[in-house]
């Protein structure tokens, strides 16, 4: 789902806001979550799950034209951890799937 996919929905399933007024809380948030995470502050919504920070140590890489090593810097990644909430109910839909989906080469 792209980001004004997101702003559609919530358009038509509450239908008290105006897109631009859906579209401008949305950024609104995305930006408050970034410049958050950009101060390295954790993030988290109960139920949902946490964003953080994760760092990645420097280290050697290869270019894959070339072949040959190149130096990586260490670096910092969002790194997002679901809520059991949302684990959950990912697990049950994926369920219902899986049971609709036989014999698609899923455990």
């Amino acid at each position: 789902m792209t980001k004004s996919e997101l702003i559609e929905r919530i358009v038509t399933h509450q239908g008290l806001l105006s897109s631009k007024d859906v579209e401008l809380a949305i950024k609104t948030m995305l930006e408050q979550m970034s410049q958050c995470l950009a101060t390295g502050d954790r993030i988290e919504i109960r139920g949902f799950g946490s964003f953080s920070l994760h760092y990645r140590a420097p280290r050697v890489g290869r270019n894959p034209k070339t072949g040959q090593s190149v130096s990586l810097d260490g670096k910092f990644v969002p790194h997002f951890k679901p809520g059991k909430e949302l684990r959950d109910r990912v697990n049950e839909e994926e369920d219902e799937f899986d049971s609709e989906h036989r014999g698609d080469g899923r455990a």
